[in-house]
């Protein structure tokens, strides 16, 4: 038969297990605390009766027999929780509150002894309470025993283990209560969390744990939950949103490929050009296409990784001047002044290639939005917080306030960059680069209108130092 779900739970098990062990020491210590009562007490009344021994003997040897005989009357008279007897030396009884010596076959050696005397109590009921004795051998050879009731002690040890074995049982009964209450309540919990997955896997992503702000492990797991599923819904609408961007994006390239294709097949056919000319045109649209996919995958393997890969420490200064050397003819080529200021000393622990990248895709769009006459300028220097920063500043159209956050997105391109060749996604490629090294991207306006054109763009990269 299954157990009830509350039964089975991680929470009650622990808590039995606890009050199973608590159970076992309980015991171990009240049978210590029992055997250790009744050995002191059984110690105390041995103590007691050799004191009454030496006293009864002392009496008997400096006074003789008929002296321990009145004291022992006198004792007797007088009540308490001693037994007496005198007994001649074939046994027969003198004096004493007791007729029958509980030691039997006694050789004339001390000999001491436990034993239950019958009686009868207050109420008139039999009871036999547990004594100690000890049978001795006088001078003239009687016999004396002396003994000790040690009942009272026997039910004060009776009602000390009743009162232990009823607190054991409270503390099992509130240790299972607890252990309920407990798993009850994890349950609960468990269960909200449970509903959450359950929601997320039937597709609802907006689901979320609740978080009742105890601060225990509970809200920590809800917390946990509710970032990872954040993430999850963000980059699922990336995933989305990147598809339905591709889609769109790609419809004019494929549109375009498939008429040049054709008009190609077309020109021919009719021999007006030849077949390798509209192979070579539809290999470098495939070649853009492609191009565009491999930026796409570089950008999500760049966002899934928690930290670059193949970190290398190397000098940043040298790759900023390798790149003013790789794009000042471009420049020129353009008709565009190209400038460099680059600081010695900039050693950074990162991906040489991805950063190499990220910096060339902010100084390729620097030359290509910026007309003819005007002047790119690359800086690489130390921040005084200690970062390191590569910019890229333009006397190109700009970027609005109002789009600054939105052009690092996927493929967003803005009004006045749709006549450009690109699939929009040089700075969404730098953005993801300096996330993976904890970096970040800085856009400003640049130095203002400039020849016609204007206010220009200033692209920061900033960087952790090594």
């Amino acid at each position: 038969m299954k157990l009830p779900s509350l039964f089975r739970r991680t929470p009650f098990r622990v808590t039995l297990l606890f009050v199973a062990l608590f159970a076992a020491a309980a015991s171990a210590i009240l049978g210590w605390v029992y055997v250790t009562s009744a050995e002191e007490a059984r110690a105390r009344a041995e103590a007691d009766i050799r004191t009454e021994v030496e006293v009864l003997s002392a009496i008997h040897r400096e006074r003789g027999i008929e002296a321990l005989n009145a004291a022992l009357v006198e004792r007797t008279a007088r009540g308490g929780t001693y037994l007496y007897l005198l007994m001649r030396a074939d046994g027969t009884p003198i004096t004493g509150n007791i007729s029958v010596s509980p030691i039997e076959d006694f050789d004339g050696e001390t000999r001491w002894q436990t034993f239950r005397l019958t009686g009868n109590d207050e109420a008139g009921r039999v009871v036999r309470p547990q004594s100690l004795g000890v049978q001795m051998r006088l001078t003239g050879g009687q016999m004396l025993f002396v003994g000790q009731d040690i009942g009272d002690i026997e039910r004060y040890l009776g009602r000390l283990t009743q009162a232990l074995w009823a607190s054991m049982l409270a503390v099992l009964l509130l240790g299972v209560g607890g252990g309920l209450f407990i798993s009850r309540n994890v349950e609960r919990s468990m269960a909200r969390l449970n509903r959450v997955v359950t929601a997320v896997e039937g597709g609802d992503l907006s689901a979320r744990a609740e978080v009742r702000g105890s601060g225990d492990e509970i809200d920590e797991l809800g917390q946990g939950l509710n970032h990872m599923l954040d993430r999850l819904q963000a980059s699922m609408a990336s995933i989305r949103h990147a598809g339905d961007a591709i889609a769109h994006d790609l419809r004019s390239p494929l549109t375009r490929m498939r008429a040049k294709l054709e008009v190609a097949l077309i020109d021919a056919e009719a021999g007006r050009i030849d077949g390798a000319d509209a192979l070579q045109t539809a290999l470098g649209e495939a070649d853009h296409l492609l191009k565009t996919f491999n930026t796409v995958l570089a950008i999500a393997r760049l966002q899934a990784a928690s930290e670059p890969p193949d970190p290398e420490l190397f000098d940043a200064a040298t790759l900023a001047a390798d790149m003013a050397e790789l794009y000042e003819p471009a420049a020129e080529d353009k008709g565009l002044e190209f400038s460099a200021e680059i600081e010695t000393g900039l050693m950074l622990k990162a991906n040489q290639p991805f950063l190499a990248q990220a910096l060339a895709n902010v100084i390729d769009n620097a030359i290509k939005y910026t007309p003819e006459g005007g002047a790119v300028m690359l800086r690489a220097r130390r921040r005084s917080s200690g970062e390191v920063e590569f910019s890229v500043t333009d006397t190109g159209p700009g970027v609005p306030d109002e789009d600054r956050q939105r052009v690092v997105e996927r493929f967003v391109r803005l009004d006045n960059s749709r006549s450009q060749a690109g699939a929009g996604l040089g700075l969404s490629l730098v953005t993801a680069v300096l996330d993976a090294h904890r970096g970040r991207v800085e856009l400003d306006e640049g130095p203002g209108a400039y020849g016609g054109s204007g206010p220009g763009l200033r692209v920061a990269l900033v960087l952790p130092p090594a």
